[in-house]
């Protein structure tokens, strides 16, 4: 059954004045806001930023799971995600925040300007692990990698995301996309001093039209994206044993051999509260809840991020975080800001 999912989708660096005023848009597939400049003003009734209060939540009776590595901060509660507006292109209220992981893009221009190890040292020496978001099962036409992709590998290239004009599945199977895209995406992500990365668009499997499956049913579909991102766990810890590998979203993949293996924790979005200030009840949402609970079951850690500006929601996601033993995050759908933990 096709479930209703969501990702983060990043946009274009758009150039409003040569060496004057410049602005990153970001989009988020699955959504109907409109692009949001980085800086521009907080929307009305957007979540608090960083220097409001902490919002609270009713003390839990169990702890969050531990990350896998004794080199980290330990048992992991809070977590910053931001794909983009960090102030004046750094990491510096990432690295000063009360967090414990925090997720960014690869590159903070969502080009080709990728993050440097220096900087990304910088935020671990805080005490925070980061990992690196870059997409798998998609490939948004400004990305770095797009251009070739069309000229030389079209084939690669599937339907585009109605939702999302520009973003559009590839056939995540075929060994060139691992050769052209995702090798060189996690080889970046190792060279940037990254502790893990976070892969998004595994719901690819159940988005990419049929006419580009080359016979695949979604279930053959489902095996290779498990098997890709057990390729990416292979391949990036032998570089680097302790490499964290996240993928967001579509916990079901837990069912094919060797996924729940390969993968370190599982983020996931909306588990409580659609966006925004809506409460996830439909039957998709208690059935993504069962599948990450029987992911923190089997020991891997969980980041989970409900969009929410509501005090009362934001509590609710909280309270639920804790009583669901998950590492939890209430933030915006633009992903332009840091919102205060829970705790």
């Amino acid at each position: 059954m096709t479930r209703r999912r969501r990702g983060i989708v990043l946009a274009a660096v758009i150039v409003v004045a040569a060496l004057v005023v410049s602005g990153i848009l970001v989009t988020r597939t699955g959504t109907d806001r409109a692009p949001t400049a980085a800086g521009s003003p907080t929307p009305a009734g957007s979540a608090p930023p960083l220097s409001s209060p902490p919002v609270s939540a009713p003390a839990a009776s169990l702890a969050p799971l531990p990350l896998p590595s004794k080199s980290g901060p330990g048992r992991i509660s809070s977590w910053a995600y931001q794909l983009q507006g960090y102030a004046g292109g750094r990491l510096d209220h990432i690295a000063a925040g009360p967090y414990q992981l925090a997720v960014v893009d690869l590159a903070r221009d969502a080009h080709a300007d990728y993050f440097r190890a220096d900087e990304i040292r910088t935020v671990k020496r805080a005490g925070k692990r980061v990992l690196a978001y870059f997409e798998i099962g998609s490939i948004e036409d400004f990305r770095p990698e797009y251009p070739a992709l069309r000229r030389d590998a079209a084939d690669l290239i599937a339907n585009e995301w109605t939702d999302w004009p520009g973003e559009h599945f590839v056939r995540y199977w075929d060994e060139r996309w691992w050769d052209r895209v995702v090798r060189g995406r996690v080889d970046q992500a190792l060279r940037a001093s990254f502790d893990g990365v976070y892969l998004d668009t595994p719901l690819a499997y159940e988005q990419i039209d049929p006419g580009y499956a080359q016979g695949r049913d979604r279930a053959a579909l489902g095996r290779e994206m498990a098997a890709l991102i057990a390729r990416i766990s292979s391949y990036a810890k032998a570089r680097q044993p302790g490499f964290l590998i996240v993928p967001q979203n579509s916990p079901e993949l837990r069912r094919h051999p060797g996924y729940t293996a390969a993968i370190d924790g599982i983020a996931m979005e909306e588990l409580f509260f659609l966006a925004t200030d809506e409460p996830c009840t439909q039957d998709w949402c208690a059935e993504n809840l069962a599948d990450t609970r029987a992911l923190r079951d089997a020991g891997k850690f969980v980041l989970s991020v409900d969009y929410a500006t509501r005090p009362a929601d934001i509590r609710s996601a909280c309270g639920r975080y804790r009583t669901e033993r998950f590492a939890g995050t209430v933030t915006v759908l633009e992903l332009d800001r840091l919102t205060p933990p829970c705790s």
